[in-house]
């Protein structure tokens, strides 16, 4: 595997998912929802550069919450006024000069070794890719504004057509550095619609559907649940290993 960047971004309030305080610091199965971002990431790239995002006002609060827990290496930059500005910033914050820069959403810790590892050697091949999921609802799209009753006319949309996407979505270096020399523009929703908008195509890696990126309080109730599973599994699986010793 070339040497990988990660920028890990969490610099957003989280007011969606409810408490005290951000999400990205929240508890998740008793540690921090970006310390196991982060300790993902570790596992899946060993030797990555890692740079975490975080609003400026929390770096102080990060560092403190951090050392209480084994967090792999990483590095902290502030972020900026919108998601574009925060990856830029940790371009930036980047010095090992990689050969590929992988862009997570901080709030997705749940993202398997396999699947970073995955979307990576797709990257390193095509200069692109994003992690992606087939939906399993239906769409309708709207064909205008909604009337005083709230009735909008809509028509279906043929979901075999749409993916839902994810992250990390990983690069090139050159590309995607390229690409953030672009001024901002409100269309650039995630990394591969600012690498789009350079000429560089894109390729769908197949991605999870456990990779949840934590928005609401109900996400935060999967998620338990997800991590509770996995840990039966490891366990039933060492005692398995254990009992054919």
């Amino acid at each position: 595997m070339e040497r990988t960047g990660v920028i890990i971004v969490a610099g957003g309030s989280g007011s969606r998912a409810g408490g005290a305080r951000p999400k990205q610091f929240r508890f998740l199965g008793g540690m921090p929802v970006l310390a196991r971002t982060i300790n993902t990431f570790a596992a899946a790239l060993p030797g990555a550069e890692i740079v975490a995002v975080l609003p400026e006002q929390h770096i102080g609060f990060w560092k403190n919450l951090s050392a209480r827990f084994d967090v792999a290496e990483h590095k902290i930059a502030a972020g900026g006024a919108e998601r574009f500005h925060s990856v830029r910033n940790g371009l930036a914050a980047l010095t090992s000069d990689p050969g590929l820069i992988a862009v997570q959403d901080g709030v997705r810790p749940l993202g398997s070794v396999a699947m970073i590892r995955r979307v990576a050697e797709a990257a390193a091949k095509h200069g692109a890719a994003i992690p992606v999921v087939e939906p399993v609802d239906s769409f309708r799209e709207t064909d205008g504004e909604a009337d005083a009753a709230g009735r909008a006319a809509s028509h279906i949309v043929d979901r075999r057509l749409l993916r839902i996407v994810q992250t990390p979505q990983i690069f090139r270096a050159e590309v995607l550095r390229r690409a953030y020399e672009s001024e901002y523009r409100a269309e650039f929703t995630d990394d591969a619609s600012v690498v789009e908008a350079v000429g560089q195509a894109v390729c769908l890696a197949e991605g999870e559907r456990e990779n949840l990126k934590l928005t609401t309080p109900g996400d935060f109730v999967i998620a338990e649940a997800l991590i509770a599973a996995r840990e039966e599994a490891e366990n039933e699986e060492g005692t398995t290993d254990a009992e054919h010793v």
